[in-house]
């Protein structure tokens, strides 16, 4: 339940991020919330146990949680930074 949580909170911050921000707004709205999407699942299935002394969350996790927005945000952001520098 957490990973879809997370991947669903990397999806409405990479909506947010083409909606109101701004950002991949030229490629279409598909790829953002993918970007984010990727950045939350990453964020809280790989960086968050690095970072939280919890080995196996019983249940929903805010620091996870956390954890897979920031990732996703960054993500967003170097995403954004790539295709305005190198047109990728």
């Amino acid at each position: 339940m957490n990973i879809a949580i997370w991947i669903l909170a990397g999806g409405i911050l990479g909506w947010i991020g083409y909606a109101f921000m701004g950002y991949n707004a030229e490629r279409a709205k598909v790829v953002p919330i993918l970007i984010g999407a990727v950045g939350g699942f990453f964020g809280g299935k790989v960086i968050a146990p690095m970072f939280t002394a919890a080995a196996v969350p019983v249940g929903f996790s805010m620091v996870a949680l956390l954890f897979a927005a920031a990732l996703a945000v960054a993500f967003l952001a170097a995403g954004d930074f790539v295709y305005n520098r190198w047109g990728v």
